[in-house]
């Protein structure tokens, strides 16, 4: 199998480690920007998989700064033609292209209202990188696929290193610098996953679960597989999980758990022993071994990385299972049906 999307993903530690490389001047500069500026709260403007990104951020932000972090809703400004007040808000358009009109037109309303306004884009002569205050490239090189996966992985990374800005964290900020390791080790870690995959080829639904830090996780890999697999699939907070959705699972039933080490790997255990018996067939992402003995297959990630960390490296295991999920079931990799590189909603 040789396509642009295998490609990609193996340049995710080489992608990291540029952004790493390249921008820790500017981002050391925006941060400085953003100190000065106090702002009262975060707000994101992000669609797709950038909003899977944002969703980190939530995360991120919110233990590590004490920031309340919010996503916009851009119908509101574009639909509707109102402008919410965020003028002492920092707001933050995530964006892999920079073309989306509704992503833009929140930040055009922030910026016009006296807000602080970043970009964060693959594409610095986009109109939303031109838009914007500040922007990080995110220095992932062209991404032909139309699945984005370094792209994601790498505005993931361009949060984290922001933070580590921010925050007066020396530990926080040295696992930062050992990202393009840390992905390396978890693709290293991978190689036995095709060797299972076919036995899901014609499953027609699937669950990916996740908390905290990996709730993102669970909307990416979901996203991954309904794009390149045409398949219809749910994803879930664990706690939302709970509340109702834990009803239709019958016996066979394919479930994804994302479950590292960490705050959140108590619950996700939980789960998993109730899951197991109710003989649901458990994919478990985890750092921790004793996951093995409830979990139909296990995907590693590496033990080093602190959980805030984790979805960078715990989001490769299900974009691979979704790349070798579709060419299982003989889909085109880099062209899926009905898609298109760049979505551009108003």
């Amino acid at each position: 199998m040789t396509s642009y999307l295998e490609r990609e993903i193996y340049e995710q530690p080489l992608a990291i480690g540029r952004l790493l490389d390249l921008q820790a001047g500017n981002v050391a500069q925006i941060a400085k920007a953003i100190r000065a500026f106090a702002p009262t709260f975060v707000c994101i403007a992000a669609r797709g998989t950038s909003d899977n990104a944002a969703r980190y951020a939530q995360y991120l932000f919110g233990t590590h700064l004490r920031w309340m972090t919010a996503l916009a809703a851009p119908s509101v400004h574009t639909l509707y033609g109102a402008q919410p007040d965020l003028s002492r808000a920092l707001v933050i358009g995530i964006s892999q292209s920079g073309q989306s009109q509704d992503v833009r037109q929140v930040v055009s309303d922030a910026r016009a209202q006296g807000a602080l306004t970043l970009s964060i884009t693959n594409n610095p002569a986009s109109p939303l990188a031109q838009l914007a205050q500040f922007h990080i490239p995110l220095e992932a090189g062209a991404e032909n696929a139309v699945a984005a996966t370094k792209t994601y992985t790498t505005e993931l990374a361009a949060v984290a290193m922001l933070t580590a800005a921010l925050v007066d964290d020396d530990e926080f900020s040295a696992a930062v610098q050992k990202l393009p390791q840390a992905v390396q080790h978890t693709l290293e870690m991978s190689d036995g996953l095709p060797n299972w995959v076919e036995r899901y080829r014609y499953m027609e639904r699937y669950a990916v679960i996740g908390r905290g830090y990996n709730y993102c996780t669970a909307y990416e890999i979901s996203l991954k597989i309904k794009e390149l697999c045409s398949l219809t699939g749910e994803e879930y907070s664990e706690a939302d999980f709970r509340h109702g959705p834990i009803a239709v699972i019958q016996p066979g039933y394919p479930i994804v758990l994302v479950a590292p080490q960490g705050a959140t790997f108590g619950v996700m255990s939980d789960l998993l022993h109730k899951l197991y018996d109710k003989r649901a067939e458990c994919l478990v992402i985890s750092n921790d071994e004793s996951v093995k003995e409830y979990a139909r297959h296990t995907m590693p990630i590496p033990s080093s990385l602190p959980e805030s960390l984790s979805p960078i490296a715990a989001v490769i295991p299900g974009q691979l299972l979704a790349m070798y999920l579709a060419d299982a079931r003989g889909n085109s990799l880099d062209a899926p049906i009905g898609l298109t590189k760049v979505t551009n909603t108003v």
